[in-house]
Formats: C-alpha cells, sequence, structure tokens
C-alpha cells in the first residue's frame, strides 16, 4: 500500500454540480436490500457507467440470501466492500472472498454466471456495485476476473490530510489497481477530514459523479449531504473537481470515466448495442450457452 504523502493535483477551473440525485431503494438478488444510485435513465448522461448501488445494513435479513447464480454480458462490475464478507464463484471457474476494504473487478465480456454470497450471519454490510459498460469490439471478450485485498490497493495521503483510495485510473501520481484503455475510468475513495479540500484533474471529455456516503462535501456552489450523486456539470473549459468536507468528516466516491457514446440495449443483467444481440444473449443463457468456455 502506498501511503506517501502527495502533493495536491492543480485546478484552475473546477466543475460545477449540474444535479443532485436521490437513489431509489430497492432490493436485488434473493432480496437483498439497496439504493440503486445511478438508474437506467441517467445511463446516457454519465456513460459509460451504467448502474451504482450502495448497500449497508447491520440487519442480516436485509443481506442474508446475497445474489445465487446469476448471469451477466457486456460490461463489467466494479464492488467495493467497506464491511463485510462475500464469497465469489463463477462459471469461469474464479472464486474469491471479498473482504473489509477489498475490491472484486470483473468482466462479464460475451458471458458468466456467478454467485455472490455473503459470509457472516451478522454484523455490518456495506459496499457499492459499479457497473461499466464494455465498448462493442470488447463485449464477447472472454469473460476476467480479479480480487483485491484492501492492502493491495494502491493509496496516498494529500498534505491537507486527505486519504485516498485509487481503484481504478491515476491520481496524483498513483496508478490504480485497474486501468481500462477505452473507457478511462476513474474510481477514487475519499476520506476527507473536516474542512480539507481535495482536487482532481478530470478530462473536460469525461463524465463524473461524485457519491457521498458520510457526512457531507462542498462541490463549486453546492453542498453534496450524505446518501446523495452530484452529477458534475460538462464544460470545456473546465479542467477538474474540487471537495470540500463541510461540517465534519466526510467520506465520497470520485468516478468519472471517458463515453463510449454507443447505443446502450439492456435487458436486466444483458447490455449490448442492439436489441437483436439481447435476443442472442437471452437465448444463449436460456440454452446453457452463455457461461461456457470459448
Amino acid at each position: 500500500m502506498n501511503t506517501s504523502v502527495r502533493p495536491s493535483e492543480t485546478v484552475l477551473r473546477p466543475r460545477a454540480v449540474e444535479r443532485l440525485v436521490a437513489g431509489m431503494p430497492t432490493s436485488d438478488g434473493a432480496g437483498v436490500k439497496l439504493t440503486r444510485v445511478l438508474t437506467q435513465p441517467l445511463q446516457r448522461r454519465l456513460d459509460p457507467f451504467l448502474m451504482l448501488d450502495a448497500f449497508g445494513s447491520a440487519n442480516p435479513d436485509d443481506y442474508i440470501a446475497g445474489f445465487p447464480d446469476h448471469p451477466h454480458r457486456g460490461f463489467e462490475t466494479v464492488t467495493y466492500m467497506i464491511a463485510g464478507r462475500m464469497r465469489h464463484r463463477d462459471s469461469a471457474g474464479h472464486e474469491g472472498l471479498l473482504e473489509n476494504g477489498g475490491v472484486q473487478w470483473m468482466t462479464a465480456g460475451r458471458g458468466v454466471i456467478h454467485s455472490e454470497i455473503p459470509q457472516q450471519e451478522d454484523g455490518v454490510m456495506e459496499g457499492f456495485q459499479l457497473w461499466l459498460n464494455l465498448p462493442a469490439a470488447e463485449k464477447m471478450s472472454a469473460p476476467w476476473y480479479r480480487d483485491f485485498g484492501a492492502a493491495e490497493l494502491p493509496s496516498f495521503l494529500t498534505e491537507a490530510g486527505v486519504a485516498a483510495t485509487v481503484i481504478a485510473g491515476s491520481s496524483h501520481g498513483v496508478e490504480g489497481a485497474v486501468t481500462r484503455e477505452a473507457t478511462a475510468p476513474l474510481y477514487l475513495d475519499l476520506h476527507l477530514p473536516a474542512g480539507a479540500r481535495f482536487s482532481q484533474t478530470l478530462p473536460a471529455a469525461h463524465n463524473a459523479f461524485v457519491y457521498v456516503y458520510r457526512g457531507s462535501v462542498q462541490v463549486a456552489e453546492t453542498r453534496v449531504p450524505a446518501q446523495r450523486m452530484a452529477i458534475l456539470a460538462n464544460a470545456a473549459e473546465r479542467d477538474g473537481v474540487v471537495l470540500e468536507a463541510v461540517g465534519g468528516d466526510a467520506r465520497a466516491l470520485l468516478i468519472s470515466g471517458r463515453p463510449l457514446n454507443e447505443p446502450i440495449a439492456q435487458y436486466g443483467p444483458f447490455v449490448m448495442n442492439t436489441e437483436q444481440e439481447i435476443y442472442q444473449a437471452l437465448a444463449d443463457f436460456r440454452e446453457g450457452r452463455l457461461g461456457e468456455a470459448a
């Protein structure tokens, strides 16, 4: 783990907040209660990101049944566990245990069937799952999977005392655990002491958002409270974003990526470019071909 102190990045023209979004309470899997923060109507606006779920409960009834076997095709899932233990198994032969502070990155590609089952009977389970789209040329690629323990994730401190974990992309000269050429995702978990500021440069053409999960942060003229997503405005002259913890310590995810600008066709766990490709995915799943090796 990299815990070196890094000088702050220089942002001269920070982005403003376009709007705040409150997530929608829902359930998924075998009844796991969660909040869907990035919903399907926002997929074009936040391309290449398809979904962000936040989950967090100390009540085992809210999570104990987990996510039994289910299929995916055409995108990547990034699961970040703040607290708790979850076992992953999939049809490509991958297995891993996701624990406090760890990340599970899975490329579904042409298709995978997997399960995510809690490995605890009580206590808090909290975290996030992000869906990242794949470009058309990679949607039928081979499935890929990698677990990262908390100690394996690159991290740093700023001079202002902000602790940053770099799950994807690059920040303050620190390369993240994963990089992707087509979508260039940046995924940071930021722990900001009260009053501390954090600056991050961002390409003007990339879509970006902040999700606050503890405390509140100030972004330009907008205060972003806990359990809210701030969609950052796109403007050609803006060079990044500045966050400041207000009213106490704060924790937030900062996520951005290069839009694919390709058609999005989604049916549940399948995300392709055309309806015909969705019909093919459904047929492959029904006939037992989706999780097969090439």
